[in-house]
Order: structure tokens, then C-alpha cells, then sequence
């Protein structure tokens, strides 16, 4: 698992910057009832997403949530006095206080299934009645493009995908959410190139893989050995799923 507060310095540089995060607002906007006042974006990060929902329509009040100090500070700067430290399983507001919540590239995170059936019931329970919780699903699976670098890293061991869609869909259920929506938008500047892929597995990014393993170095000699090294190969498209609180 990354280290988030590490990551912090780097993260949008490294995911794409804004045209990535103009491409998330967007889709995740447009899940979104006209009538939203209050929106809660949990696991905020560095706020470069958040910061474009709370400019993006008058009278949206917009709080962020992250529980990695450093991507909170960085989110702070760009939210000033609205954004806060927690986790997304223990959130600290009370039943129905916002008109939506969304979790953009969370629960793929997840170390257990318990975990994100958890942080579903909170995005819930803090959603009001007739109000919307946004998420993104299937985050791996959309960084495989069909590309040589796919073919290299298809034998790596994997760890159980927590946010597949139907999982998802499962958990929201459970906690009374209906389906209510979904999007698809692409993640501009995240194609891999096999030069930056290797990098990525000497800094622990293929969670199943620990860097500095005979299992990485194999990887990384059959990507150096690819064409075209420093050129990006397809960017992922990601996949969103909406909910509706019925009341």
C-alpha cells in the first residue's frame, strides 16, 4: 500500500493534474441533482477534485474529508475551513446532513470487504433522504487498456478488487440505496509507459508485488526489454456508480 502522506508532494503530477481531475468533476457533477446544496467529498486528497465541485455551481457548499494529514493540509490550502481529518469509516457528522457524498478513487483501497461495506454505510447515513452518493468502481480493471505493458503484468498475483461494481452495488443496498446513475470519465495523463511502469513497481504502486522482490526485478526486466519506452499507452477510463437515498 502507497504511503499517502508520501505520495502527497507528487500526487497530481503523477495522476494526471487538472485535465484528470476537470475529467472526475465533471462525470461525478453530473450525477448530481440540480437542487444539491451540500456536498461531502470523502477522501478528498489533495482537493484538486473538490476544489472544482465547490466552484462549479453557486451555492454549493462543499467539505472534504481525508484521514492522510498531508493530503488534507494540501486540500486545506486549496478549501480553506473546509476540510477535515477523519477516517471514512468513523465519518464525524451526524445522520442526513448533506444532499450528496461522493468517494472518488477510495474504495479501491480498502484492505477488507468490512471496510467498505463500512464506509458505504457512512456515506449513507450522513446522506439526507432523496440525496445521492457518487462513487468510483472498478478502478484496476480500468487500467488494463489491452496495451504490451497490460501483457508483461497480466501473470502478477493480485489482491481481491474491493470496489468492483457489483460488490458496490451490493453494500449499497444493505444500507438502503437504490441505483440511481452512472459515468464514465478518462483519466487524461495516467497512460502507462513501460519506463514509468517499472518505476511504479520499485515505489510499491502493484500492491501484490513488494518492490525490491525477485518477483518486481522479473517484471521490470521484460518491461525494459518493450518498445518505446517514455511513450504513454492509453489512458484508463474510469467507471462511476450513483445512488439514491429514497425518502
Amino acid at each position: 500500500m502507497l504511503d499517502y502522506d508520501k505520495e502527497a508532494e507528487r500526487y497530481d503530477a503523477s495522476r494526471g493534474g487538472e485535465p484528470r481531475a476537470s475529467a472526475a468533476a465533471e462525470a461525478v457533477l453530473g450525477l448530481l441533482p440540480a437542487g444539491t446544496r451540500r456536498l461531502l467529498d470523502v477522501a478528498c486528497g489533495t482537493g484538486i477534485v473538490t476544489r472544482r465541485f465547490a466552484a462549479a455551481r453557486d451555492g454549493l457548499s462543499v467539505v472534504g474529508v481525508d484521514r492522510a494529514p498531508a493530503m488534507a493540509r494540501q486540500a486545506a490550502a486549496r478549501l480553506p475551513g473546509s476540510v477535515v481529518l477523519a477516517d471514512s469509516r468513523r465519518l464525524p457528522f451526524g445522520d442526513g446532513r448533506f444532499d450528496a457524498v461522493s468517494s472518488v478513487w477510495l474504495l479501491h483501497l480498502a484492505r477488507t470487504a468490512e471496510d467498505v461495506r463500512t464506509t458505504v454505510g457512512e456515506c449513507a447515513r450522513v446522506l439526507r433522504p432523496g440525496g445521492v452518493y457518487v462513487t468510483t468502481v472498478d478502478k484496476a480493471a480500468a487500467h488494463n487498456v489491452g496495451s504490451d505493458i497490460d501483457a508483461v503484468m497480466a501473470s502478477r498475483p493480485r489482491r481481491p478488487a474491493r470496489d468492483e461494481a457489483a460488490l458496490v452495488e451490493s453494500y449499497a443496498l444493505a444500507h438502503g440505496l437504490v441505483p440511481a446513475g452512472q459515468a464514465r470519465f478518462a483519466g487524461h495523463g495516467q497512460g502507462r509507459s513501460p519506463r514509468r511502469t517499472v518505476a511504479d513497481l520499485r515505489r510499491g504502486w502493484f500492491v501484490a508485488v513488494p518492490p525490491g522482490g525477485a518477483l518486481a526485478d522479473g517484471f521490470a526486466a521484460r518491461l525494459a526489454e518493450l518498445p518505446d519506452q517514455d511513450r504513454p499507452r492509453p489512458d484508463p477510463v474510469f467507471s462511476l456508480r450513483a445512488f439514491l437515498k429514497p425518502g
